[in-house]
């Protein structure tokens, strides 16, 4: 028999973060309403740098919270970090990619780097002193990663590494890059290693930012190697583990584009309900208007169908790291990410179209939201590649 009464009510956590969590939500919230959201348009249209949004975050340990206290880091469980880029982004897309980022190049390290690299290098970033990008992307090797070109070849105590990566998010911000390199040609992806390449390397060097449909303000740029001399000790792992590094990276962090596409779908539809209940047409407001009505609704129910689904992923994902069983975060890592991603493009057209005239303007924000959308069903694995991937690990 369950206990009954009020309780029994709050000691029925399941399906629901921790008062914690939501503590850790209200404030990210204030923060990003005050110091992010209000340069988000500028940010967009002049395709600059959040610099505000590195400023903040930084002040209040939020850039790279999942770091582990060990290192100097706020030791975030996944959740906690799924609820950060959340609300960043619901101010503003580019903005969260860098505590997103910093995960995404900075947990190879942690999942596969030695006692005193992780110390190099996740102190830092701990502190705010430096960014983490992943290379892991070429011209030639997209959703085929493992075909990729770049070489590490061993040279004494050092790798010499010599190739192009492509779409590297917060390129020529970061200080330093987790970088994947062919290190056998013969062995396909259990030839490839994984190094960490600082930005002061010589023979590191940037390509122009690209122009892009939305996150404006996130560089993406390519990465050129050439002749990069950097110590063996900075190989992740053995020699050929860079691959496995790389896919299990990806579990864990796809759920953190799920959470970005979540906190794009809720700032556009907190606005389009703002909206709606303002806007007046046959004199009344328009949100008095079933078909309004249905859209608002069905925007709500897809949204929340994704958040249910990403946290219960980044859970799984959380459990992984306390050294659970497999939890099948393959699986559900991707199909976070997946429907998560769809369902902020949907929800962020059907903004849109509620703002009629006015959503297709950038005098409001719902247009740009529709635009940083459509990038979290692209990069990480494109939608295409994540059925995939749920078809051959489901649960």
């Amino acid at each position: 028999m369950a206990p009954s009464g009020k309780s029994a009510a709050a000691e029925f956590g399941l399906y629901r973060p921790s008062e914690e969590h939501d503590m850790l939500r209200d404030s990210v919230r204030a923060l990003s309403e005050a110091k992010i959201a209000p340069f988000a348009a500028e940010v967009d249209e002049e395709g600059r740098f959040p610099q505000e949004a590195r400023d903040a975050l930084e002040a209040n340990d939020l850039h790279a919270v999942h770091v582990p206290e060990a290192y100097g880091g706020a030791g975030a469980d996944a959740l906690a970090t799924v609820i950060v880029i959340e609300e960043v982004a619901r101010v503003c897309a580019s903005s969260s990619l860098i505590p997103a980022v910093n995960k995404l190049g900075s947990l190879p390290v942690i999942l596969s780097g030695s006692e005193e690299l992780k110390k190099k290098y996740l102190a830092p970033l701990a502190r705010g002193d430096a960014m983490f990008s992943y290379c892991l992307s070429e011209p030639d090797a997209g959703s085929d990663a493992g075909g990729m070109k770049t070489k590490a070849v061993r040279d004494g105590d050092h790798y010499v590494l010599n190739g192009v990566k492509r779409w590297i998010t917060n390129a020529g911000v970061s200080d330093y890059y987790t970088v994947m390199a062919v290190t056998d040609p013969d062995k396909r992806t259990k030839g490839i290693s994984a190094f960490v390449v600082e930005k002061d390397d010589e023979g590191v060097s940037f390509g122009a930012p690209e122009k892009k449909l939305g996150i404006k303000g996130s560089p993406t740029r390519e990465v050129y190697l050439d002749n990069v001399r950097i110590p063996a000790d900075r190989m992740l792992g053995g020699e050929g583990t860079g691959f496995a590094t790389a896919m299990k990276t990806l579990d864990h962090t796809r759920i953190t584009i799920a959470a970005q596409a979540l906190g794009i779908a809720q700032g556009a539809l907190d606005y389009a309900k703002g909206y709606v209940a303002e806007r007046k047409q046959f004199g009344k407001p328009i949100g008095d208007f079933q078909g309004v009505q249905f859209m608002l609704a069905d925007m709500a129910m897809k949204l929340e169908a994704a958040r249910q689904l990403t946290y219960a992923a980044a859970a799984k994902s959380e459990r992984i790291s306390l050294g659970g069983g497999d939890e099948d975060l393959t699986f559900f890592g991707a199909a976070a990410k997946c429907y998560a991603s769809d369902a902020a493009m949907e929800i962020t057209t059907d903004a849109v179209q509620l703002l009629g005239g006015y959503g297709y303007t950038r005098d409001y924000p719902v247009e740009r939201m529709m635009r940083d959308a459509k990038i979290t069903q692209i990069y990480e694995g494109t939608n295409q590649v994540q059925r995939i991937v749920m078809s051959r690990n489901l649960p």
